[in-house]
């Protein structure tokens, strides 16, 4: 038995049991970290002392509630990592950014307070896109993160060193954030399970902020079930963050019992069966509503309309949140700044210099694109015709997911078009972002989803098969349908049961 290579349930039940201690799947999980990470590069940060300390403190905390006779819980022990703009008081915190390349956290995110609290062990940071803006991790200032089933293709992004963590056996599940699509690309991409709850179950509260509105703390792992696990530890109101409603937090895993969908009504939406999707990838999501339908679903096709101006109207609204969140980053409070630098302090004649200086030299590409195009949105003279305008076709989109569900449980769709495509290979922005064409609109609903492996195919410009994915989304905190739905295909199915070449 290889320790890394154990789900949060099987994990659990060997620490309970006693075959192995919390230290030793710590240790198993750093030793998998040693073997592959230089290849599939998932980690900008490794704790290994905070990890093994840790661990050493959970194995304290079983033995002592095995001797009261207590519940040890299922996160207690496991091994977990975190995209890198989530923040672990007195670990580095780059975002994948230049520009906070020295940042150490001051203190925890409400996530990590929560794993903290259960004694779960903090294994590191993983790669992801600078300020989580990309579907493939390639603008990491750190370098790309590498897919384990292809080391020549992108794992996604932009929680792409979270996925490829998880999917390469180097941690047993971990946390990245869902803005656009972020932890179901990766998911679909690297073959793994990708939650994404509805916006404000999970807090943001110590989430470097990309755009505050869609925002949304996710978990990735190996199967339903575990996403299921670590989603009921995670949920709840904090009034550290007023986004997070006071919704009771369902006992998910409860819900995962049925072994049928006798009386479930699955929408499947036209507009998300269109033409520009990869044959093998169509039929491997049709197949997979035809095993939910032999399961007892009733599949019943419906409409979203306007679903066809989800990616504009995401790629105003993002770029216009993220030059107003991203405007902190001064060289002034934190993080790099020119001043301070040897190669352009000579530079800097005035304070103007420093805030212009430090953001030219501090932010990647993608950062500063996103920046004017969503300064420009903003400016006077073309709010109305651009912002405004956005946020009122986001109604509209919304409207549709709200119209749909009047008729139907969940809604299964292709997660992405394609599988997993080469690094380098995207040679324009607009191509980079067309890769939210079916996740994007989830995101400005605020609405629930998950990805979960489907098939594989082989991509056309390559002979290894590749991970498919598909997107099941549910009502507004009606995670537990989502993965319950999820869970039914995932038995039946048996794709997790695959495991890419980096194992």
């Amino acid at each position: 038995m290889r320790l890394a290579d154990l789900t949060i349930e099987e994990a659990h039940k060997g620490l309970v049991e006693n075959k192995f201690s919390a230290l030793e799947l710590a240790m198993a999980c750093l030793a998998r970290i040693k073997n592959v990470d230089d290849n599939v590069r998932s980690f900008i940060t490794v704790t290994e002392e905070k990890a093994l300390n840790g661990a050493r403190e959970a194995d304290k905390e079983i033995k002592q509630l095995q001797e009261e006779g207590e519940n040890i819980d299922y996160l207690t022990g496991i091994p977990a990592a975190f995209k890198d703009i989530i923040l672990a008081k007195d670990v580095l915190c780059t975002a994948a950014s230049n520009i906070l390349a020295n940042y150490i956290a001051p203190y925890d995110a409400t996530v990590v307070e929560k794993i903290k609290n259960k004694k779960g062990v903090i294994i590191g940071k993983t790669n992801c896109d600078a300020f989580a803006h990309g579907a493939s991790t390639e603008n990491s200032d750190f370098g790309s993160t590498h897919n384990p089933w292809d080391l020549a293709r992108t794992p996604g992004g932009s929680s792409g060193g979270s996925a490829a963590a998880v999917a390469s056996g180097e941690v047993l599940y971990a946390l990245g954030t869902d803005t656009g699509g972020s932890i179901r690309c990766p998911a679909s991409f690297c073959g793994v399970v990708g939650l994404k709850p509805s916006y404000g179950r999970i807090s943001r509260y110590g989430l470097i902020s990309m755009t505050s509105s869609t925002d949304c703390p996710g978990i990735i792992t190996k199967t339903v079930k575990d996403a299921a696990i670590v989603l009921e530890r995670l949920a709840g109101q904090d009034k550290k963050d007023l986004t997070t409603p006071n919704i009771a937090v369902a006992d998910y895993a409860k819900y995962l019992e049925r072994e049928d969908l006798n009386g479930l009504r699955i929408g499947v939406p036209d507009e998300y069966f269109a033409e520009g999707i990869d044959q093998e990838v169509l039929k491997a999501v049709r197949d997979a509503i035809a095993l939910l339908e032999e399961k007892g679903a009733e599949i019943i096709p419906v409409s979203l309309p306007n679903t066809k101006y989800a990616v504009p109207v995401y790629y105003i609204i993002t770029p216009s949140e993220v030059s107003s969140n991203l405007a902190r980053f001064d060289g002034i409070r934190y993080g790099y700044s020119a001043e301070n630098d040897s190669k352009y302090s000579s530079e800097i004649k005035n304070l103007w210099e420093v805030y212009l200086k430090s953001r030219r030299y501090g932010f990647g590409d993608e950062a500063k694109r996103r920046i004017m195009l969503g300064t420009y949105a903003l400016s006077a003279g073309y709010y109305d015709a651009y912002y405004l305008k956005a946020q009122k076709v986001r109604t509209l989109i919304k409207k549709d997911f709200d119209d749909a569900f009047k008729k139907v449980d969940c809604l299964i769709t292709p997660t992405e078009p394609h599988v997993a495509f080469k690094i380098g290979s995207l040679a324009t922005p607009l191509e980079m972002y067309l890769e939210d064409i079916f996740i994007c609109a989830v995101s400005l609903a605020g609405l629930p989803a998950i990805s979960i492996p489907c098939g594989f195919a082989k991509p056309k410009d390559g002979d290894s098969p590749m991970p498919i994915g598909m997107q099941i989304i549910g009502k507004g905190f009606d995670e537990k349908t989502v993965l319950s739905v999820a869970n039914c295909y995932e038995k039946a199915a048996k794709w997790r049961e695959m495991r890419p070449k980096t194992y």
